[in-house]
């Protein structure tokens, strides 16, 4: 998930002619690997000395991986350390152990299991589909330089920044990274501009959720963000849409998004927005991360402080039928529309014998507004002697209600798939919605259904190129079931059954519809449709003109139809493209 921090000089590119390469290709590179990136051991692959003048030219920022499982294995990494492996393990589910490394990633399915930690000591513990080398970026002079060793050495590039990456866009196998997560300037600004003209907010690459919050929250101000807090803000987060407890009161955080500052493929340093290479500002804010450039800062609207209702909910079936338990569900999903409608927002999962909300949201409301809204569902529980916890609360500030409501989750290590429920199906079908829940929560032990309500039409929104299948939706939800680190077989038919399965029991009662790019079935059929709607087309265009020979790869991003990845990891070029 690509974003990224500040100023930084142009860098002449010209050493070669971009027009002669082929995934940055060099003329002897092209002998041995015409159609794909180079690879360790392959005879185009830098050597030591090469690599270590690259070094110097970053100033020493260059980081070789270690998988930080390798304690957990008998390897060439570091020594088996059966203490600190049992402490990792205790810790893998927490974002802090992967975003504090250069290599490591959040979505296990695109580590190909390359080093884990749950398997036997004497199990191998390779690099694999973790990145090779990464630069610790701190300025936009390290991005340019990092393009250019990866153009002149036919290497893969990848953009990462804190790991949370449920698609695998931050790693990839013999690949160079340009790790943004120490680009961490934020300022308050006062942005005038034709289109806006207010508070606003300056965050470099690295800025994550919780950061600017606080920064945020100290100039009596508040801004979108994720749900989970160590989310980066500028990167995939944002440019793919980013949903979030305030999207229902002022829209997605790309409709937040005033100014882009990005390195192109050529190097260049250009700020996009509205005014200024408006084509790549419309692209950016909600086109999909690591796509169109490496995003340096974004500035984004802020808006004043307000007082809060957040409250939680849950109930199970315990003591009632099966037929009861879901009639509640149903209820619950009856309300969620007049809740999108205050500027609320409802976070919610669904298993086999529970719902419950984590939490639900009103900014700008009052615990008295959020008990009307779910009176009906209260006076339900209690009529059916439902067993139900439920607490709500007024919070003096919104900061205060996401501190208390919304603490650091552990990582969707799962098997997913998503999809966007339009406002009519929620009102008109849910008597056919909530039993396609219960078949997908009842088929396999440990498939959940979760979900936000967001209204992101509630207010005015930008141009910009976000999925019109959010405008019209209430929700975005997901299948999952938890990734099995010992069964990779059982992983990939469980994934199958998600896609073949499952996913089209919703996409029956969406016709049309799409999903969200950054939460979402990795084997998604028909993805530049469903993930983009009728704006890929103009997207790839406008990626062709900033990026023509296609140096920005990432998995179902914006024109990697133009790749493949081989068994071994390898990028490779397909004909025609």
């Amino acid at each position: 998930m690509a974003n990224y921090g500040f100023a930084g000089r142009r860098l002449c590119l010209a050493l070669l002619s971009l027009a002669s390469l082929l995934c940055g290709l060099s003329i002897a590179n092209r002998k041995s690997f015409p159609d794909c990136c180079c690879m360790p051991h392959d005879s185009c692959w830098p050597g030591d000395s090469q690599w270590a003048h690259f070094n110097k030219t970053v100033n020493g920022k260059l980081i070789a991986t270690v998988p930080i499982a390798s304690i957990c294995h008998n390897d060439s990494f570091t020594a088996y350390d059966q203490s600190q492996c049992a402490q990792l393990q205790s810790n893998w589910g927490l974002p802090v152990t992967h975003y504090e490394s250069p290599s490591s990633i959040m979505a296990p399915g695109f580590t190909n299991l390359s080093c884990n930690p749950f398997s036997s000591k004497a199990s191998p513990c390779t690099i694999g589909n973790y990145v090779q080398y990464a630069v610790n970026a701190t300025d936009a002079a390290d991005v340019q330089k990092t393009i250019h060793f990866a153009d002149i050495h036919n290497i893969r590039l990848v953009i990462r920044n804190t790991g949370h990456d449920l698609l695998g866009k931050s790693t990839g196998a013999g690949g160079l990274a340009i790790w943004m997560h120490h680009m961490k300037d934020i300022s308050i600004v006062d942005y005038v501009s034709s289109q806006y003209s207010g508070k606003a907010m300056r965050v470099g690459a690295g800025v994550q959720a919780f950061e600017g919050n606080d920064v945020a929250s100290k100039a009596g101000l508040v801004i979108v963000g994720a749900n989970c807090p160590t989310v980066g803000l500028a990167g995939g987060y944002s440019q793919g849409g980013g949903h979030g407890q305030l999207v229902s009161l002022v829209g997605l955080a790309a409709d937040q998004v005033l100014e882009w500052e990005v390195v192109l493929a050529n190097g260049d340093l250009v700020t996009a927005s509205s005014t200024d290479y408006p084509d790549l500002y419309w692209a950016l804010s909600g086109g999909g991360g690591g796509t169109f450039g490496v995003v340096v800062s974004m500035t984004s609207k802020a808006y004043p402080e307000l007082p809060t209702a957040s409250g939680n909910l849950s109930f199970s079936d315990s003591g009632v039928s099966r037929d009861t338990f879901f009639a509640a569900v149903s209820t619950f999903i009856s309300i969620l529309p007049t809740i999108g409608d205050t500027g609320g927002v409802s976070v919610w999962w669904l298993s086999n014998t529970t719902l419950a909300t984590t939490p639900t949201t009103i900014p700008g409301g009052t615990a008295t507004l959020f008990n009307s809204l779910f009176s009906p569902l209260i006076a339900f529980l209690e009529q059916k002697n439902i067993q139900h916890t439920y607490y709500v609360n007024d919070f003096p500030t919104y900061y205060d209600a996401y501190q208390m409501m919304s603490p650091p989750d552990n990582i969707t290590d799962q098997l997913l798939g998503g999809r966007l429920i339009p406002r009519p199906t929620v009102e008109q079908k849910v008597g056919d919605l909530v039993p396609t829940f219960r078949d997908i929560v009842e088929r396999n032990v440990g498939f959940l259904v979760s979900g936000i309500m967001v209204n992101s039409s509630r207010v005015a929104y930008p141009d910009n190129s976000v999925n019109e299948a959010w405008r019209n939706a209430l929700m975005d939800v997901l299948i999952a079931t938890v990734f099995d680190y010992t069964d990779w077989n059982n992983d990939v038919a469980r994934q199958q059954l998600i896609t073949d399965v499952l996913m089209p029991r919703l996409e029956e009662l969406t016709p049309g519809g799409g999903a969200y790019l950054n939460e979402a079935d990795p084997n998604q059929r028909d993805w530049q449709n469903v993930f983009y709607g009728d704006n890929y087309d103009t997207l790839l265009r406008i990626k062709k003109k900033y990026d023509p020979n296609n140096r920005f790869y990432a998995f179902k991003a914006v024109g990697s139809e133009a790749w493949t990845v081989t068994d071994n990891g390898r990028l490779c070029r397909l004909q025609g493209y």
